[in-house]
């Protein structure tokens, strides 16, 4: 169950962040609104997620895969397209979220 808390605020936190851009400093209604309930909802199953997990390996894999989903949502929505030096970056953080993962005995399994 902490896992489907974890990847709850990953998604919400990744939606609230696809839409700020779309508030345009928050003069937009409903966008605003999105970004608002998905932070709430972001660290309402964030919170719930640390009751299980340690702070530092939530963040990273919360941080990690929010940044390549984030990366990839610019890319499709927002025509971002990033350089291969950030591609290489975002691989090393997949790789480090998989090594947390996998290795980590302070990680849950």
């Amino acid at each position: 169950m902490v896992y489907l808390y974890l990847g709850l605020a990953i998604f919400f936190e990744v939606v609230a962040t696809s839409f700020l851009k779309l508030t345009e400093g928050f003069t937009n209604l409903w966008p605003s609104v999105i970004v608002v309930v998905g932070y709430g909802l972001a660290f309402y199953f964030l919170g719930l997620t640390l009751k299980h997990l340690p702070i530092g390996i939530t963040y990273a894999i919360w941080a990690g895969l929010g940044i390549i989903l984030l990366a990839i949502i610019g890319m499709v929505f927002f025509k971002q397209v990033p350089d291969m030096a950030a591609w290489i970056g975002m691989a090393l953080i997949l790789a480090g979220v998989v090594v947390i993962q996998v290795f980590s005995k302070t990680s849950a399994h």
